[in-house]
């Protein structure tokens, strides 16, 4: 009778486990994670990171659910986030993101989450890559409390960012990071710190904001779908590439939330293609197709004047409150809220008269807007200028919120990566 060889290897992979730190930031959430902790072969660009992150949050996933990892099945949450000390002067955090796709086995580099990036600061304090002593020395003079300015390096886009993160003094006379508080921010149930997050010239010296070198363009959107071949709109640079559209332009009227308009498919379809043309008109692709490796870039969002209507939460945005309303896609569907990024592109367009944004909210000379989204309002500021005939936003700001959820251990099988 045959022997069983109770040496032999298990046929099964065992799980290996990564710390990693679970935070919301603004209205998205993602997993983050200390470059030095993750295993060697994925602290380096390739195919083991990419495989790696993509089981971590679940992905690729046909149901659309991702339901084996932390991601929750919408391009708000599905998201990773590494941190490291800053190799920059004068910066404190390197800080990369990666856009996973939901149903694909693809992680968008390409570009940064202005939401997650309320996280950054706080986060990097708590995994003791911004120093102590000036962590400390934040706190204001006879007092037990402060703000920290963490100078984030934005590895994406090779961009400063500042993050004002509150700290205070705890009982054994350790400074943390404040999480909790009263500012409200539409899109997020409860009330949390407040975070003020500064783009510091979000848009290259070399480069113009505007890549056609116009305020407002003639778009030809021929074989797009519309009942037009052509509308207008303004392509810009800031936060993240972003096509900016009149809202009657598309057939809608600045108001929709996402039920009207992520169940239609033959919709959704459409406007992917106008995101595509788009991309070719930014000279971000050579060809249409493309676009279907890069979903992250470009934005394609539409904007129209002030007007009343009730936010997804059943709360009331009254016309008189805002400057004006936008809605826009992220990774083809109708974000809940605003993108970070999107946020700095109509601070940006906003802040430049002559644009379609400046243009629905008034267009006159602004320095900040209030506009309505599909979860309620978001004011942001601007300042831009022109440079050697060149369009630059100097800086966008805006605030926003973070809270840790969880911190501990995330597991991932060992043959995923």
């Amino acid at each position: 009778m045959a022997q069983t060889n109770s040496q032999s290897k298990p046929s099964f992979a065992p799980q290996l486990s990564v710390s990693a730190t679970y935070m919301r930031g603004g209205t998205s959430k993602g997993t983050f994670f200390k470059l030095s902790d993750l295993p060697e072969r994925c602290q380096v660009a390739g195919e083991s990171r990419d495989q790696f992150l993509l089981r971590v949050i679940g992905s690729p996933d046909p149901y659309g659910k991702q339901i084996d990892g932390l991601g929750n099945g919408s391009s708000s949450t599905s998201k990773t986030v590494i941190l490291s000390v800053s190799d920059k002067s004068d910066h404190d955090v390197n800080y990369l993101f990666g856009q996973v796709n939901i149903a694909k086995p693809m992680i968008d580099w390409a570009g940064n989450c202005g939401n997650l990036t309320a996280a950054v600061g706080a986060c990097a304090i708590n995994m003791g890559l911004v120093d102590a002593d000036k962590i400390t020395n934040s706190l204001e003079d006879n007092a037990d409390s402060g703000i920290c300015e963490v100078r984030i390096w934005q590895e994406n886009i090779g961009k400063t960012i500042i993050a004002h993160v509150p700290v205070y003094q705890d009982e054994q006379g350790k400074v943390q990071v404040q999480e909790t508080g009263d500012f409200e921010l539409d899109g997020v149930t409860f009330p949390a710190a407040e975070v003020k997050i500064e783009f510091i010239d979000p848009v290259d010296s070399s480069s113009d904001m505007f890549p056609t070198n116009n305020l407002i363009d003639d778009f030809d959107v021929s074989g797009c779908g519309l009942n037009t071949d052509s509308v207008k709109a303004t392509f810009i640079s800031a936060g993240i590439p972003t096509i900016f559209m009149k809202a009657e332009d598309l057939g809608f009227t600045g108001t929709e939330l996402q039920g009207d308009i992520n169940s239609d498919g033959e919709l959704l379809a459409k406007l992917e293609k106008i995101r595509a043309t788009g991309g070719v008109a930014m000279g971000l692709f050579k060809d249409v197709s493309e676009a279907q490796a890069s979903q992250h870039i470009p934005k394609i969002a539409w904007v129209a004047p002030a007007q009343s209507y009730n936010a997804s939460s059943g709360k009331a945005v009254e016309a008189a409150d805002i400057d004006l309303v936008v809605r826009a896609m992220s990774m083809g569907q109708l974000h809940h809220a605003m993108m970070g990024t999107a946020a700095v592109a109509i601070a940006a367009a906003a802040t430049t008269q002559g644009t379609l944004v400046n243009e629905a909210a008034g267009g006159s000379e602004l320095s900040e807007v209030r506009f309505g989204h599909p979860s309620g309002t978001l004011l942001v500021g601007g300042k831009t200028e022109q440079v050697a005939g060149r369009w630059q936003a100097k800086k966008v700001s805006m605030s926003r919120s973070a809270r840790r959820i969880m911190v501990g251990e995330v597991f991932v099988p060992a043959d995923a990566f």
